[in-house]
């Protein structure tokens, strides 16, 4: 069994959820990936997701949909073999039908068994209700409706919270205003290249919801550098966002902090933050994570990144 510290690192609230969260939040959007059942790959697989559940964070975040459904199972095997460390938890998402695009009541409450039948599990203790995008909000919020499902969830116990987890602002923020939500999940829109979702983190905040900040990283781009060709929100990342980039490095160079430790820190220091997802794909990768969390990172760098101005919209909505 991999060793685990004893608790979680550095552990905080999520909003008025009553739930507990590490400052990293460990992704598993491509665990399993091309992993089918009896796969060879699958030990190793088996074994991130055991060095997930160990490590030092509290929550490993996953979905119905990654993977086609193998993040979980991956998941759900690891913790057959090997449990969860005290304060370790797996949280998920419920999404549309695959095949149908259906995304109501009966459709959240089948995803939702789905994935608890994959991890093994009788209850998670977040769920979050995942790129209702295939779907007018109208219909989302009524009778019979996807929201529906996750308030009877919830109000039977069978959850104690649930969130919203999707990346278009326009979408997300009339979730946020509904104040159905406990928990607000944004990817790719705050980071040293967006701030597009700053609106979105303010107005959770200010409804007591928890935050998690998801894609810090920009998916490559901030892990990889200008140079690298690496995308950005999964897509190619233009002239004006490669140049801002750029900048960033220079400044950080001549601050001695690499690119992603910046990346990763810009998230971690924002007071509308309260867990940053990052998605891993080797075991390594837990310690170098937190290892960056815990660079001293001056406050004349994030005043020479302020000076540069807004950063250009590297993503759009």
């Amino acid at each position: 069994m991999p060793t685990s510290p004893a608790a979680p690192v550095d552990l905080r609230a999520l909003g008025r959820t009553g739930l507990a969260v590490s400052p990293i939040t460990l992704g598993a959007s491509g665990l399993g990936r091309d992993v089918p059942a009896g796969d060879p790959a699958e030990p190793e697989a088996v074994s991130l997701a055991a060095a997930m559940l160990h490590g030092p964070y509290a929550i490993v975040d996953t979905s119905n949909v990654y993977a086609g459904g193998h993040s979980e199972r991956i998941l759900g095997l690891a913790l057959a073999e090997t449990g969860a460390a005290p304060g370790r938890q797996v949280v998920t998402k419920v999404d549309a039908d695959p095949e149908t695009g259906a995304f109501d009541r009966d459709r959240v409450l089948r995803s939702f068994e789905e994935s608890l039948s994959r991890l093994g599990v009788d209850r998670v203790s977040l769920l979050h209700l995942h790129d209702p995008y295939g779907i007018d909000f109208e219909d989302a919020m009524g009778t019979g409706g996807a929201v529906s499902g996750l308030l009877e969830l919830r109000e039977s116990g069978a959850v104690d919270a649930i969130g919203i987890a999707a990346g278009k602002v326009s979408v997300v923020s009339r979730y946020v205003e509904s104040d159905c939500f406990d928990v607000l999940l944004t990817h790719n829109r705050y980071t040293l290249l967006e701030r597009r979702a700053l609106v979105l983190l303010e107005a959770a905040k200010a409804r007591g919801m928890g935050v998690f900040n998801a894609a810090p990283f920009g998916g490559a781009l901030l892990a990889r550098g200008s140079a690298s060709g690496a995308t950005y929100a999964y897509r190619s990342a233009p002239a004006q966002v490669l140049e801002r980039v750029r900048q960033l490095e220079q400044i950080c160079a001549r601050h001695g902090v690499e690119l992603p430790t910046a990346a990763l820190q810009f998230s971690l220091r924002s007071p509308w933050v309260d867990s940053t997802v990052v998605g891993i794909s080797r075991p390594e990768r837990i310690a170098d994570l937190e290892f960056r969390r815990q660079v001293v990172v001056s406050e004349e760098l994030w005043a020479e990144i302020d000076a540069l101005g807004p950063p250009p919209e590297a993503v759009a909505d």
